[in-house]
């Protein structure tokens, strides 16, 4: 089975946003990704709220919301509220995960958690039974175009291995640095979800860039 291709919008043409989505929804993707950055988590300011809820009214599409952000729970009701689908918090933001977690579901969105690639997986063992998603990134959040992490491949595989041992539910998504000379490692390493941002936006058809990346992700 390939990979589920969430296209990032942060690797998008700001200018023409709901053309962006419009062109990857003709490739069926299952999710949008939305980097939201605050320049102090990461050093980079991206999308608020605003731009969340200008998105649904665009697409139906899930919207895959990643708050790389200081102080997280701030925000998760006005990320809620505004359409995100799905909320992703950083084990590294957030110290109260459960907390940060249950509130996340009692808006009604599935709850991820990611890790930077300094972070040990260690870090999920208390919170991977309690979470929809894990996200792995594979590159130090803040910029697109990054080059992938060779060593996001055996923490990809340690998360996998961790949460069918806990017998979580969790499916693992990957961030940072997918393209056609690495999705197909990525799958076998046992991603479900692959965020691919230039892979997609900086090609002359982001539609065709997906139906690659997925035919890639089988070989």
């Amino acid at each position: 089975m390939s990979l589920q291709i969430a296209p990032s919008l942060l690797a998008a043409d700001f200018t023409r946003l709901g053309e962006e989505v419009a062109r990857v929804e003709q490739a069926g993707v299952e999710l949008l990704h939305v980097d939201v950055m605050d320049g102090h988590f990461v050093p980079n300011i991206t999308f608020g709220p605003p731009v969340v809820r200008a998105l649904r009214r665009t697409t139906t599409i899930p919207l895959d919301v990643h708050l790389m952000i200081a102080e997280p729970d701030r925000y998760i009701d006005e990320f809620v509220d505004a359409g995100a689908s799905i909320v992703t918090v950083h084990v590294e933001a957030a110290p109260h995960l459960h907390r940060t977690v249950r509130r996340i579901r009692e808006r009604g969105a599935r709850a991820g958690v990611a890790i930077n690639p300094a972070t040990p997986v260690h870090a999920l063992e208390e919170i991977v039974t309690e979470v929809d998603l894990v996200l792995i990134m594979s590159v130090n959040p803040g910029f697109t175009g990054q080059v992938f992490l060779p060593s996001s491949l055996r923490k990809i595989e340690t998360v996998r291995k961790l949460i069918d041992s806990r017998r979580g539910r969790a499916v693992v998504e990957v961030d940072g640095g997918i393209d056609l000379t690495n999705i197909a490692e990525v799958a076998r390493a046992g991603a479900a979800i692959a965020v691919a941002g230039a892979a997609v936006f900086h090609t002359p058809d982001p539609a065709a860039a997906v139906a690659a990346l997925r035919q890639a992700s089988l070989s």
